[in-house]
């Protein structure tokens, strides 16, 4: 039986590669391709769990952008 701790670490992870996977295709343009995925409702569920992460990847984006605590860089 999963204890509650491991259970909320388990969706940490998850939530963490679905936010980098976003991070990756909001710099390169590359996402995986879910046309390629026959079963709807696996494909139904691929597609909410990469909104997450782009829904994350927003929100740090803009807490980032709006802090002092951070700034640009420029090379």
């Amino acid at each position: 039986m999963l204890g509650l701790g491991r259970v909320g670490h388990w969706m940490f992870d998850l939530i963490a590669i679905s936010t980098i996977i976003a991070g990756v295709k909001k710099n390169t343009g590359y996402g995986f391709h879910l046309g390629s995925i026959q079963d709807t409702s696996i494909r139904s569920f691929l597609d909410t769990y990469f909104q997450l992460g782009e829904t994350v990847f927003g929100i740090i984006s803009g807490y980032v952008v709006n802090s002092r605590y951070f700034k640009k860089q420029i090379d």
